[in-house]
């Protein structure tokens, strides 16, 4: 799998982050614990040394961050993997040292967001794995932590899957609550109306959602191209199956998309249907933080 780019983007909202954790961790005065620690045993300008080490498998994702946390408490980075790179348990990120007071500060902002972006990496790879030798991509949704979307993204990418539009402003998805009260003729009629001005705002793509197969055949009657998708909500295998059946008759060029309630137990017969991608907002919004530790060396 390609690794991504870590772009400006990331970086700007990686020091946005990092900076806010460690003022709500430090706040005015400091670690105190440490402080108080290091001047009673007399090495508080001590030097300290430890290593960020997996304590349970997975997959690395936004290792820069600990760079930066690094910088921000005075210490220094030393890196040993890179993003993408399977963890074992025992398995070396990278070195932290610096006084043991500066170290000691940035563990825990360090932890927290690595661990997060590991856990979003690791949980996509296996959904990825679950839908090899299938078309299907899976992809992430707008169901991300505050303030963390484009990093929680950037571990999509790392775990193999395809990041969704980043947010409402670069692409057009038509949902539900934007048809509600349309019949099947009037939601052909909104993309007629909608697609040509989506194009010139430049959005990424045009999607629509339907719960229906009625909805469905509704959109496979526009011309072809004037959307790019359709996202196919809560359908269940079979619909899924006769959807695609019809797309592959009428509008071979349209993309399609499950949702709803996809889980590792069920993303590979969703896959099976023949859909092109698959959406699944646990991916971020309820992603659990892969174990990572810092051992002090002696």
């Amino acid at each position: 799998m390609t690794t991504p780019a870590w772009t400006e983007a990331c970086e700007r909202e990686a020091q946005r982050v990092v900076h806010a954790s460690l003022s709500e961790d430090l706040g005015e005065r400091g670690d105190l614990t440490s402080t108080l620690v290091m001047r009673c045993r007399d090495i508080g300008g001590g030097a300290l040394r430890a290593a960020v080490v997996a304590r349970e498998p997975g997959v690395l994702a936004g290792v820069r961050t600990a760079s930066i946390v690094a910088s921000a408490v005075g210490a220094a980075w030393e890196q040993h993997l890179h993003d993408g790179s399977a963890l074992a348990v025992g398995s070396v990120v990278g070195h932290l040292h610096g006084q043991a007071t500066g170290v000691l500060a940035g563990e825990r902002t360090l932890l927290n967001l690595l661990g997060v972006l590991c856990g979003t990496a690791t949980i996509t790879r296996r959904f990825v794995e679950a839908v090899s030798g299938t078309r299907a991509r899976i992809c992430d949704t707008r169901k991300t932590l505050p303030g963390l979307r484009r990093l929680q993204k950037f571990a999509v990418a790392c775990g193999g899957g395809t990041p969704h539009r980043m947010g409402l402003h670069d692409a057009v998805l038509v949902k539900d609550n934007h048809l509600a009260g349309l019949d099947p003729a009037g939601i052909a009629s909104l993309a007629v109306q909608v697609a040509p001005q989506a194009r010139s705002a430049g959005a990424a793509f045009i999607e629509f959602e339907v719960d229906g197969l009625d909805q469905f055949d509704a959109l496979l009657a526009l011309p072809a191209g004037m959307i790019d998708m359709v996202l196919l909500d809560n359908f269940d295998p079979a619909m899924l199956r006769e959807a695609v059946s019809r797309r592959d008759a009428r509008a071979p060029g349209l993309l399609l998309e499950a949702s709803g309630g996809v889980t590792l137990d069920t993303v590979a017969s969703i896959a099976a249907t023949g859909v092109d991608r698959i959406s699944v907002g646990s991916l971020t919004h309820s992603v659990r933080s892969l174990d990572l530790g810092l051992d002090a060396l002696a």
